[in-house]
């Protein structure tokens, strides 16, 4: 497999450009805009919307393989082409049961992997006997197309509810069979893993990550995360158990809660490389991406370790409408030690999105950080460092 069709052209198929250079691997691109990230390294490029069938058929002519950027896709018609042989990786029966958030959490759920309590709005008659079990605070998700917090929403109490659904059915055409309601999960923190299973049926599994999340937008990543080796067997063994199921080839992205009583829980699964495992590039014998693409062309996979004592990694979000490069900012953050910026070449910042990110090691030649981690005091490090980048980069 030397040419790789990607269906998506964002900041997840930009990344792979270095990765696949060392692999020798082309990258075709099929994405919207001529101005969206991984236009710049593709080989060529398919300029179509992500769920055009059509545009993919094009797409498939002109590689081995077919991949996916992010899950905004259209699987019943891409079905079609599958059936004519076109190689998707992960295949579609793989995603199938993942992109609508309730039949992921019932997917999840008959594994016998540990989920909130849920249901789907259009299974419920009478709603309010039906949500006592859950309590409030509950959790409104938008059953597809919802990503970094869009179309996710805390609710506090019953009139909420029901002013929050008459809002988005009215305004937005929807109806209440798009939605699904889960119980509110008081973590003590959020974690993640990325994992990683090859054609052969080899998986591997990337050091668990403290996730930090504010307005449901990831912010920053602590790798490794502090929690028990019993915890990170747990975890490695519900990423085992879910690939293993799906019979995935790729990279697939893991968010958990951890309890307060140390119970985990799995939150969502993201079928494709994912933010948690952005540290990676910096930081791992192998980054997620390379692995991804190692995994797709039917390569061994590669050694997922970390090559330093550990890592924290800062998203660079929007704070404003502008067209600014935020030279100045980024020039900052660069000169911090052991610090690595990865800029996305967007052409216009608006709040929350993902601009870039900034990946710090904190490794053995800063004997300040070593003997933190040593002593078990990492996350108070990095977490000193994610400050420091983000009072170079938000105003005041």
């Amino acid at each position: 497999m030397k040419r790789v069709g990607v269906i998506g052209g964002g900041q997840l198929a930009w990344m792979m450009a270095d990765a696949a250079q060392k692999l020798g691997v082309e990258l075709v691109i099929q994405t919207p805009s001529e101005h969206d990230p991984a236009v710049s390294i593709a080989q060529e490029t398919v300029f179509a919307p992500v769920d055009n069938a059509s545009a993919t058929e094009i797409l498939a002519q002109k590689c081995d393989v077919i991949t996916f950027e992010n899950e905004f896709v259209n699987l019943q018609a891409l079905s079609l082409l599958a059936q004519q042989g076109v190689c998707f990786r992960p295949k579609l029966e793989a995603l199938a049961p993942l992109l609508d958030k309730y039949h992921q959490r019932c997917y999840l759920s008959d594994l016998g992997l540990p989920v909130p309590q849920f249901f789907a709005l259009n299974e419920v008659k009478n709603l309010k006997s039906k949500i006592e079990y859950l309590g409030f605070p509950a959790v409104l998700k938008s059953r597809r197309h919802g990503y970094d917090g869009q179309g996710t929403f805390i609710i506090p109490d019953f009139a909420t509810l029901e002013q929050k659904l008459s809002y988005e059915t009215t305004t937005k055409t929807l109806n209440q069979s798009l939605f699904l309601l889960e119980e509110f999960i008081p973590f003590e923190r959020e974690l993640a893993v990325i994992a990683a299973r090859s054609v052969e049926g080899e998986i591997v599994t990337y050091p668990v990550v403290e996730t930090q999340q504010e307005q449901q937008v990831c912010r920053r990543v602590i790798a490794p995360a502090e929690i028990m080796p019993n915890q990170v067997a747990e975890i490695q063994a519900i990423a085992h158990t879910l690939l293993n199921s799906l019979e995935v080839v790729g990279i697939f992205g893991i968010e958990l809660f951890l309890t307060a009583d140390g119970k985990i829980l799995v939150n969502e699964i993201a079928p494709r490389t994912h933010n948690s495992g952005h540290f990676s590039i910096d930081a791992c014998e192998t980054s997620q991406f390379e692995q991804h693409l190692r995994a797709v062309c039917g390569l061994p996979l590669g050694n997922p370790a970390l090559q330093c004592a550990g890592a924290v990694m800062v998203n660079l979000l929007g704070y404003e409408n502008s067209h600014s490069d935020y030279q100045s900012q980024r020039q900052q953050i660069a000169e911090i030690p052991q610090a690595y910026l990865h800029w996305y070449g967007k052409t216009e910042s608006r709040p929350g999105r993902k601009l870039g990110h900034v990946t710090v090691l904190l490794d053995n030649q800063n004997k300040e950080s070593a003997a933190a981690l040593a002593n078990g005091v990492g996350a108070a490090i990095a977490n000193d460092i994610a400050h420091t980048i983000e009072s170079i980069w938000y105003p005041r």
